[in-house]
């Protein structure tokens, strides 16, 4: 079973770019999408294109219009799908979205940038105490969890191609680092580090710069499962030669 997440940074931009040819050719049976920027009720042709590749898909969009969301393809259809986590203010910016199968439940998720000021920053650290909180709850009911997604958080220097000069950026700074150390201890695999322990693989590139050509990017793209899914784990891989977006994808093949 393969598994994809992808921050497309707008779904109707990355369908200009033959996104969906290529997500033909990448066999995916379920993808998680974040940064998807629309509401369905606005983009029929692609709605139309999704289907016709086999897919069931569910969308969490936010209330503004052109901004954040998330969205859940799958070839194989979930037995529920949970819109939101309750807290309000997350949920009128789009940001989590689960889909329950047979034996895991998958989630798309999208933390908040701290990039454009203090005000933002605040509320991503809120949404990191409320999300640790919330899926140490989640956990007792759905053990078997993959959250799949844009955590906008590097976790480690090997993770970001300039440590020093990006001690204090956020996205990189202790308190956010430190809070995925925590995460990951209460009782989640970062899948790609468990298969690849080499520096120098990224997930996002600034459009700046020619950042992306340079290899000069970012890793804060991750499958993250739960311990007890660990023997089904097969392989993690970043796809950087999909260019839809200033993100990869990142692939995870799973035993079904």
């Amino acid at each position: 079973m393969n598994i994809i997440s992808y921050n497309v940074n707008g779904i109707r931009s990355a369908s200009t770019k033959d996104f969906f040819g290529w997500l033909q050719s990448s066999e995916a049976d379920m993808i998680c999408l974040q940064e998807v920027k629309a509401q369905p009720v606005q983009i029929p042709e692609i709605i139309a294109l999704i289907e016709q590749l086999g897919y069931h898909h569910y969308w969490f969009s936010a209330e503004k219009k052109g901004y954040s969301g998330v969205a859940i393809f799958s070839k194989i259809k979930p037995n529920h799908v949970e819109y939101g986590c309750g807290e309000e203010w997350i949920d009128k910016e789009g940001r989590i979205l689960r889909a329950d199968f047979d034996t895991f439940s998958l989630m798309s998720v999208y933390l908040p940038s701290g990039s454009s000021g203090d005000d933002r920053q605040a509320k991503k650290y809120e949404f990191m105490q409320f999300f640790e909180t919330y899926i140490s709850n989640l956990r007792l009911s759905y053990p078997n969890l993959i959250i799949s997604g844009d955590y906008n958080i590097c976790h480690t220097a090997m993770d970001i191609h300039n440590p020093k000069s990006n001690a204090n950026s956020s996205g990189f700074l202790p308190q956010e680092r430190e809070w995925m150390g925590l995460f990951l201890e209460s009782g989640f695999i970062d899948t790609f580090r468990h298969f690849n322990k080499d520096p120098h693989h990224y997930t996002w590139w600034s459009f700046r710069a020619n950042s992306r050509a340079k290899n000069l990017g970012w890793r804060i793209d991750y499958h993250l499962a739960t311990v007890p899914m660990l023997e089904r784990l097969k392989n993690v891989e970043i796809l950087p030669d999909a260019i839809h977006s200033d993100h990869c994808p990142v692939l995870l093949e799973l035993d079904a």
